[in-house]
């Protein structure tokens, strides 16, 4: 049996190991125009330096989670983090742009084999209160490891340490890599694995087509004005994306396990999780444009301009597990409607003063909208199923992300001012909380039907007869 202490340094050694994945897609943003310039690098290099890794990742996010099911969860975790520890020291060391472009891909390709094997790993070993508590925290580091890296981002090229310029936000990985590595050996316990779990390469090469055919166009047809290759692409991957799900259901070894799809509200309740997040992604960027452009704020003011979403944010996800289930319950359903009230503020006018705690709000409703939610549909799903859901978890908000900063960032820039821009995202933002709202309300009622006695008895359960 796991002790509480052992569980607080497992969770300790996962968590630093997202918070690195999650900061390097987006660290190199704010660095992009000093790595331009120092490695006198074109245009398409640098949009494959900052997006390769996001494009890498979203492909391969289900396989690396099947691959934690054939080769254990710990050693899935341990070699993708060391295999990213690695990828970050020869991003810090590249002399041209194409090694750092290559780097950049190998660097996510270790992220995408580690960052399914956390959820998992929580799923596998914690449960109850503990487990509402670490998803929480877990949620939190999601979420903020996106604006946490352009802050970083900016602190660490701004400050060009050791006359290193842009080079240190990969190389500051090396030492934190392998003191994780080193750590995750003495406090992540053996998992088990599925004997007869298989990887299936005709589902592998199926699903990789599909999602390369989606978040290629999605994440390079903007830039390009969305020519026909990224038409046909996102067609293409629609139809292969269609064909994998059907092919799942009769394969000896699933990739993705269909059942983990099949109780009622898994799939409302994710899709509820996916626009949250999606939106969040998709507000972040576009704020922080009209910050930078229309208002004068440098890269790292923009950032920092962020600390109070992230209060909000961090404050949620680390209470409300301890909340009354009545209030928990209420929480998925209230919290986007909250993030679109927050959003819609303050697009309607940016002022300094007020924005805080109109961000805070913002944040707040984000962590409500996500983090109790993804707890709920844990509990509707077996536990041998922890991979699955890890890598819809996983992947989703990867996806949705994509989607949103293409379909919605061509708004943005289609606009005749800044702020006419941020305001039409803000009301699209608001449209898809609201259908948000709907999505995660459905699974509150599917869990009411699954434990019919905590709905009758105030969320406790029903007391036991004596008789």
């Amino acid at each position: 049996m796991i002790t509480v202490a052992r569980r607080g340094r497992m969770l300790a050694v996962l968590l630093t190991g997202q918070v690195m994945a999650s900061m390097d897609g987006s660290i190199v943003s704010v660095a992009a125009q000093t790595i331009r310039e120092d490695l006198r690098a074109d245009g398409a290099a640098i949009q494959l330096i900052v997006s390769g890794y996001l494009l890498t990742t979203g492909v391969l996010l289900v396989t690396c989670a099947r691959i934690g099911d054939v080769i254990g969860h710990r050693r899935a975790f341990l070699l993708g983090l060391g295999w990213f520890t690695a990828a970050s020291l020869l991003c810090g060391l590249a002399p041209t742009a194409t090694v750092l472009v290559l780097a950049r891909v190998a660097q996510a390709v270790g992220a995408a084999l580690l960052t399914p094997q956390i959820f998992a790993l929580v799923l596998q070993h914690f449960d109850g209160a503990a487990r509402r508590r670490a998803i929480g925290v877990y949620s939190m580091v999601l979420a903020l490891g996106v604006a946490l890296g352009q802050v970083i981002g900016g602190l660490v090229t701004g400050a060009d340490l050791f006359g290193l310029s842009w080079r240190p936000i990969f190389l500051v990985n090396v030492p934190i890599g392998l003191v994780v590595v080193l750590a995750g050996r003495r406090v992540l316990p053996g998992s088990r694995t599925d004997g007869q779990a298989r990887l299936d390469p005709a589902g592998v090469a199926v699903l990789t087509a599909a999602m390369t055919a989606l978040t290629a166009p999605l994440i390079f047809g903007q830039d390009q004005g969305w020519p026909a290759w990224a038409w046909i692409s996102l067609a293409g991957g629609v139809a292969l994306l269609a064909g994998f799900a059907g092919y799942e259901t009769r394969a000896r070894h699933p990739l993705l396990d269909p059942a983990a799809l099949r109780p009622a509200g898994v799939k409302p309740g994710l899709a509820a999780c996916w626009i949250v997040m999606g939106c969040y992604t998709v507000f972040l960027l576009t704020l922080t444009l009209h910050l930078q452009d229309a208002l004068g704020y440098s890269p790292l003011r923009a950032g920092l301009a962020f600390v109070p979403y992230a209060l909000g944010f961090g404050a949620l996800s680390l209470t409300w597990s301890r909340y009354p289930r009545r209030l928990q319950d209420v929480l998925p359903v209230a919290g986007p409607l909250a993030f679109a009230a927050g959003a819609g503020l303050l697009a309607l006018r940016w002022h300094e003063v007020a924005s805080v705690p109109l961000l805070m709000l913002a944040g707040a409703g984000h962590a409500a909208g996500y983090s109790p939610l993804i707890a709920r549909i844990t509990s509707l799903v077996e536990p041998r199923l922890a991979s699955a859901v890890s890598a819809l978890n996983a992947t989703g908000p990867v996806l949705a992300g994509v989607t949103a900063v293409a379909g919605l960032g061509s708004v943005y820039f289609a606009a005749p001012a800044s702020v006419d821009g941020l305001r039409r995202v803000a009301v699209a933002v608001a449209v898809l909380l609201l259908i948000g709202t709907a999505c995660a309300a459905r699974v509150t009622s599917a869990q009411r039907r699954k434990d019919p006695a905590k709905k009758r008895y105030g969320g406790k359960r029903a007391p036991v007869s004596r008789r």
